[in-house]
């Protein structure tokens, strides 16, 4: 059996890659409740909205430097359908 260390390596950068995507969508959802909510001053709402911001760039980084596409991040979960 063969195995190409760089198909490893690209496989477990879009594991990774896909798991942050998934906490990033999931912070951006928390982020707008809490705006909605009236919970954050107007400071933190430009402190997260940038924060984020870069987040999401080093993200798109980081998935075209491993030669990924967008919707090689959303995984298929079969019946369940797209994990994002």
């Amino acid at each position: 059996m063969e195995i190409d260390p760089d198909d490893v390596k690209n496989g477990l950068g879009q594991l990774v890659l896909t798991l942050v995507k998934l906490l990033h969508e999931l912070l951006e959802k928390q982020a707008i409740r809490r705006m909605d909510s009236g919970s954050l001053t107007e400071e933190q709402i430009e402190r997260l909205g940038f924060t984020l911001m870069r987040q999401a760039e080093e993200i798109g980084r980081l998935r075209k430097e491993f030669g990924l596409q967008e919707e090689d991040l959303n995984v298929d979960l079969g019946p369940l359908g797209k994990l994002l």
